[in-house]
């Protein structure tokens, strides 16, 4: 006979779940440039010129891209300041 498997679970789990990331997304548009694009993934995410481009790349090949992952308030924060430099993004 198979035995019940119990598994438990302390309080540090528990938080880790319920803690979900939340992504920034950049959209695509026919307005921005590529430098105008990087520029501002390096200002506001705080990404690497090559990781900026990367996603500048992917952004207008897929016409949009996951640029960062964190907790809610800071991704409205950046989305803000993207926005602000009229870039088009969200948060999920």
């Amino acid at each position: 006979m198979a035995g019940v498997k119990e598994q438990e679970y302390s309080e540090v789990d528990v938080l880790l779940e319920e803690q979900k990331e939340h992504q920034l997304i950049l959209f695509n548009d026919d307005v921005n440039t590529f430098d105008h694009v990087i520029d501002c993934l390096v200002d506001v995410c705080k990404h690497d010129p090559i990781q900026a481009e990367q996603c500048a790349y992917i952004v207008h090949y897929r016409g949009k891209c996951v640029v960062k992952e964190g907790e809610l308030e800071e991704m409205v924060q950046m989305c803000t300041s993207l926005l602000n430099r009229d870039l088009s993004a969200e948060v999920n």
